[in-house]
């Protein structure tokens, strides 16, 4: 009950903070509640000049407006149900926008999950056109429901919509604003410890965002001991397989070379059931590590009873005959098992690789997605992938191979 005191204390989940809100949509709902309010009344001769609001004049309108209420919005159906949340599709009374409804169960004697107060606690504080974002927040006795935007499909469904064969330019824009996404978060610190296709949400624009941040973690906490049980096993990279708990950004890198490959081939690139199975997949495609590879692999205990044979590293080429050869040179720095060598969210999106998408992408404002259409332009939905003639105001992708 405490942790749930002081999750309402910290958050103010009776009234959302202001800062979900965009500003024009605020201003514009606020002036129709005062058109409505002051139809069929004479307007002063004199109307007094507009005052700065307050902060609590702000969260009273918000209340008022319908922020924060449940009966603001429409469930639609059920997208998926977890250990701790289900998801619904929602529309918005206020907007008439769709919404995804993410509703927490609360236990009376634990309070909200620690997943949920992280998600909450970061995504507040993340804007950025390629990360999804959070609009409101109610909180109720029995359940936490976070309202997101909503987004068509995620990275699994769409491979599985074009029949696991993405065209390769679609693996490229896809794979930019994934690294977008995860540069913003890198710098401020944050580690999304999950990414997967499930986690990466596309809407009908092509945009996609990173989703799901209930495994991030801020690295800037005091302790350097986070838990290995983190990242979807075929994400999870070997240092944390092998029982590291003292990890920073690049053990979201790994998990983007996972991604890459996935894209490009259409089929998960470590597909372990045991972490055992998994280390073994990974030794027998990129070799074995020795001192050389991962310095200080000949000391890890964990390492040394599994008695790996030593395997040489194969050539990814053979492996993804797809990905020319900037995206090779890409995928193996992704996927170093050194970590300090693992090339960086923010150097990856400099890579030659991306150098066919022009110079102006690198100038995009973190609210913006690239203002460019790609080849004739793909929308996506949930249950085909269909064409679309006109432009989109996005990093949009496209079904055709090309």
């Amino acid at each position: 009950m405490n942790k749930m005191k002081n999750f309402k204390r910290r958050f103010s989940l009776s009234v959302p903070r202001t800062e979900t809100i965009e500003e024009n949509e605020f201003t514009e709902q606020i002036n129709q509640l005062n058109i409505r309010h002051t139809e069929g009344k004479n307007p002063p001769e004199n109307p007094p000049l507009c005052k700065p609001i307050s902060r609590m004049s702000r969260r009273a309108s918000l209340s008022d407006i319908g922020f924060g209420k449940l009966e603001t919005y429409v469930k639609l159906g059920k997208l998926g149900e977890g250990t701790y949340a289900t998801v619904f599709k929602g529309r918005s009374k206020l907007t008439e926008n769709l919404v995804a409804l993410k509703e927490i169960r609360l236990e009376h004697e634990e309070g909200a999950p620690c997943t949920a107060i992280r998600e909450v606690s970061l995504l507040k504080n993340l804007k950025h056109a390629n990360i999804v974002t959070l609009h409101d927040i109610i909180h109720t006795d029995r359940c936490l429901t976070l309202v997101f935007e909503y987004l068509d499909s995620d990275l699994k469904q769409y491979l599985d919509n074009c029949g696991n064969l993405m065209s390769m330019h679609n693996v490229k824009i896809f794979m930019f604003q994934l690294l977008r996404g995860l540069s913003y978060c890198h710098k401020r610190k944050i580690l999304h410890r999950d990414l997967k296709p499930q986690n990466l949400l596309i809407n009908d624009k092509g945009e996609l965002k990173l989703a799901d941040f209930g495994l991030a973690r801020a690295k800037s906490v005091p302790t350097k001991t986070y838990s290995n049980e983190v990242v979807t096993l075929w994400y999870r990279p070997p240092d944390v397989l092998l029982g590291s708990t003292e990890y920073s950004t690049p053990i979201d890198m790994w998990g983007m070379g996972c991604i890459l490959y996935e894209m490009a081939t259409g089929r998960p690139m470590f597909p372990g059931a045991t972490v055992k199975e998994e280390l073994h997949l990974v030794f027998r495609l990129l070799g074995t590590p020795t001192e050389d590879t991962w310095p200080g692999i000949s000391s890890n205990e964990e390492f040394r009873s599994y008695l790996f044979p030593q395997y040489r590293p194969q050539a990814l080429i053979n492996h993804v005959p797809r990905l020319d050869t900037e995206g090779i040179d890409l995928l193996s720095a992704l996927l170093l098992y050194d970590t300090r060598r693992r090339i960086t969210s923010e150097d990856a999106l400099r890579h030659s690789y991306f150098l066919s998408l022009g110079n102006n992408i690198h100038n995009l404002a973190d609210s913006k997605t690239e203002a460019h259409t790609i080849h004739r332009g793909a929308g996506v939905n949930r249950s085909h992938i269909r064409q679309d003639t006109g432009g989109h105001p996005g990093l949009v992708a496209s079904q055709s191979e090309g």
